[in-house]
């Protein structure tokens, strides 16, 4: 294969890859509504795609499950919904970060463990700043229920190994990137 065509074969797979994970985040949030697995979407980018890229796809997941929240599953238009939409845009975006350095400290010993440690971190990001804006924004506290976060762990870890499953099933077809062997957990940014 030519330089050319691989560089052409190069450029649709990051685009099919993010569509793909969107569509599968419609699908997650026409599915699980409020419960949409954001950490298990911050872990993946962060394990698949380069910083820049894995920022992008989350506030593409995060736009989505908005566009369909509002337009399709007819979220209330007032102030404090549209706070916390935002409030989980950014939070979904400092997962990401979260998920990046609980891999980056483990890549080095085993793919499998940098995974999880991902996940770990993604989730315990996200639902540790839910917690203190549900504190600060005086939302109460009750959705924190240890059997409720435990259903939210479940939904995200099941969400994160489905992932993780379309992730191999991609990359064994040359769409997406394997688990620690794209450009973040590599040490490049881009």
């Amino acid at each position: 294969m030519s330089l050319q065509s691989e560089l052409s074969a190069a450029s649709w797979r990051k685009p099919a890859w993010i569509a793909l994970l969107v569509a599968a985040s419609v699908a997650f949030t026409l599915g699980f509504a409020c419960a949409t697995p954001l950490a298990a979407f911050a872990a993946v980018a962060a394990m698949t795609l380069a910083r820049r890229d894995a920022l992008s796809l989350i506030g593409l997941v995060w736009l989505a499950n908005q566009t369909v929240g509002f337009g399709v599953l007819h979220y209330p238009w007032t102030a404090e919904c549209l706070a916390w939409g935002a409030a989980l845009g950014v939070i979904a975006l400092l997962s990401v970060m979260g998920a990046e350095l609980g891999a980056k400290r483990f890549i080095a010993s085993n793919r499998l463990f940098a995974s999880s440690a991902a996940f770990v971190f993604a989730f315990g990001v996200y639902e540790g700043l839910l917690f203190i804006a549900s504190v600060t924004f005086q939302s109460g506290v009750e959705d924190y229920a240890p059997a409720i976060v435990g259903r939210i762990f479940a939904i995200n870890a099941a969400a994160f190994i489905g992932l993780l499953a379309m992730n191999k099933i991609g990359a064994s077809v040359g769409l997406a990137f394997e688990p620690g062997r794209q450009p973040v957990m590599a040490g490049r940014r881009g």
